[in-house]
């Protein structure tokens, strides 16, 4: 039973995470420190997107499930738990490097933003 929860703590751990790629950049507005984690978090979750790797969460969350008796899954954590809900059950590849994009240009995008308001004030 421990390692079960364990197993949905770190799936927590990794949504807040990948949340924290794509919308961080806001709290940069408030804490201008976070950049510091804020910006190796989306280069990380970038190059796995382009390079088509999964992120070692994956199969530590799968360790735990099994040690759990569980079954686990195959595949990455945005495979199993984000894409059945927006994208079709297969992920490819270029499902990848537009994820990827999607990161890079949205964190662009709100590196800009904070930037000229920034040089506004």
């Amino acid at each position: 039973m421990l390692y079960s929860l364990a197993a949905d703590l770190l799936v927590l751990v990794h949504l807040l995470f990948i949340c924290f790629v794509i919308a961080g950049g806001f709290l940069l507005i408030r804490w201008r420190w976070l950049i510091f984690l804020h910006l190796p978090a989306v280069l990380w979750a970038a190059l796995l997107e382009f390079r088509g790797l999964i992120c070692p969460l994956t199969p530590l969350e799968q360790s735990l499930r099994y040690l759990g008796n569980q079954e686990g899954y195959s595949g990455g954590f945005i495979q199993h738990y984000l894409l059945p809900v927006i994208y079709p059950p297969q992920l490819q590849e270029t499902i990848q490097i537009i994820l990827g994009l999607l990161v890079v240009i949205t964190n662009v995008s709100i590196y800009l933003w904070i930037w000229f308001k920034a040089g506004k004030k």
